[in-house]
C-alpha cells in the first residue's frame, strides 16, 4: 500500500512539473499558432505518442463501461479546455490567467464531493483555501497592473469549468480502464473535436518559425502524452479532490521556471504566493481522520 501511495505521489509530481513547463512553451508557440491550431497540433502529437505506446504494450481499446467518462473528458478537458486556455492567454496576462484557471481545483473538489461521493474533509477544504489564496497572490503580483479583457476573463473561467468537468468525468472511467487506455482514448477524442482547426494548423505550420513548432511538439509529447498519463495513474489511486489540490503547485513552479529560464525575477509578493500554494498542497495531501461533509453517492 505504501509503495502504491509513493508511486501515485511521484506520478502527481511529474504531472505538476510538466504542466508547469507548458506555460513557457504555450507562450512561445502561441505567437505563431492560433488557439485552435495549437490545441490540435498538441493533441495530434500526443495521440500519436500514446497510440504507439498502447500498441507496444498491447493495451487494446478501453472496455465499453469506460467510454462515457472518456468521451466527456475528451471533449471537455482535452478539447475545450486547451482551446479556451490558449485563447484566454491571448486576452489576459499570465498572472491573471493563472489566478482564474485555479478556480478549477475548487470546482473539482465540489463536483467530486457531490457527484462521486468522495466527501469534503476539513483538511482538504483548508488546503484548498490556503492554495487558492496563494494563487490569487501570484496572479495579482504578476498581473502588471493592467486591465484584464472581459473576454479573456470569461475564457479562462470557462477553461477552468471544462478542466474540472473533465477530471470528474475521467475518474469513474479509470475504474474500468488503465491509465494509458483512458488517456490515449481521451486525447484521440479531443483531437477529433479539434479537427475543424486542421486547415489553420496546416497553413500556420508552413510559416511558423521552427522554435514555435518544436514547442508545440513538446506540448504534445510531455505535458500531454506523459503528464496526462501520470495524472490518470495517480487519479486512479486517490480522490479527484486531492489530485485537483495538487495542481495548485503549478503556479509556484511556473514562477521558478520563468525565473530560471526566462530571467523573470519574482518579487517578494510572488514568492510569498508560491509558498502559500505549496503549503496548501501539503495540507490537502495529508490524510484526514474523517470527512466533515459527505456528498451523495
Amino acid at each position: 500500500m505504501r509503495s502504491s501511495s509513493r508511486a501515485a505521489l511521484l506520478a502527481a509530481a511529474v504531472t505538476v512539473v510538466l504542466w508547469a513547463s507548458a506555460f513557457v512553451s504555450i507562450r512561445s508557440a502561441g505567437a505563431a499558432y492560433s488557439p485552435g491550431a495549437l490545441a490540435l497540433g498538441r493533441l495530434l502529437t500526443g495521440a500519436l505518442v500514446l497510440g504507439a505506446l498502447a500498441l507496444v504494450r498491447r493495451t487494446g481499446w478501453p472496455p465499453r463501461a469506460a467510454w462515457p467518462g472518456i468521451a466527456v473528458s475528451g471533449v471537455l478537458w482535452f478539447g475545450a479546455y486547451m482551446v479556451l486556455l490558449n485563447w484566454g492567454e491571448r486576452e489576459v496576462d499570465a498572472g491573471t490567467a493563472a489566478m482564474l484557471v485555479n478556480v478549477g481545483p475548487l470546482l473539482i473538489a465540489l463536483l467530486s464531493g457531490r457527484l462521486l461521493g468522495e466527501g469534503l474533509s476539513g483538511r482538504l477544504l483548508a488546503g484548498l483555501a490556503v492554495s487558492f489564496s496563494g494563487a490569487v497572490v501570484v496572479g495579482l503580483s504578476t498581473s502588471g497592473g493592467g486591465h484584464a479583457s472581459l473576454l479573456g476573463v470569461v475564457l479562462c473561467l470557462c477553461s477552468a469549468v471544462a478542466y474540472a468537468g473533465g477530471v470528474v468525468a475521467q475518474k469513474p472511467a479509470l475504474a474500468h480502464g488503465g491509465a494509458l487506455q483512458v488517456t490515449a482514448s481521451g486525447c484521440l477524442v479531443g483531437a477529433v473535436v479539434c479537427l475543424p482547426f486542421a486547415g489553420g494548423l496546416v497553413t500556420q505550420a508552413a510559416h511558423a518559425p521552427l522554435p514555435a513548432t518544436l514547442n508545440m511538439v513538446y506540448l504534445g509529447v510531455f505535458p500531454t502524452a506523459v503528464a496526462f498519463t501520470t495524472w490518470a495513474f495517480a487519479l486512479a489511486r486517490t480522490t479527484a479532490g486531492r489530485m485537483g489540490a495538487t495542481t495548485y503547485a503549478v503556479p509556484a513552479l511556473v514562477v521558478l521556471m520563468a525565473w530560471a529560464l526566462l530571467g523573470e525575477v519574482p518579487g517578494p509578493l510572488t514568492l510569498a504566493g508560491g509558498v502559500l500554494c505549496l503549503a496548501g498542497v501539503a495540507v490537502s495531501r495529508r490524510r484526514a481522520v474523517r470527512p466533515v461533509v459527505r456528498g451523495a453517492v
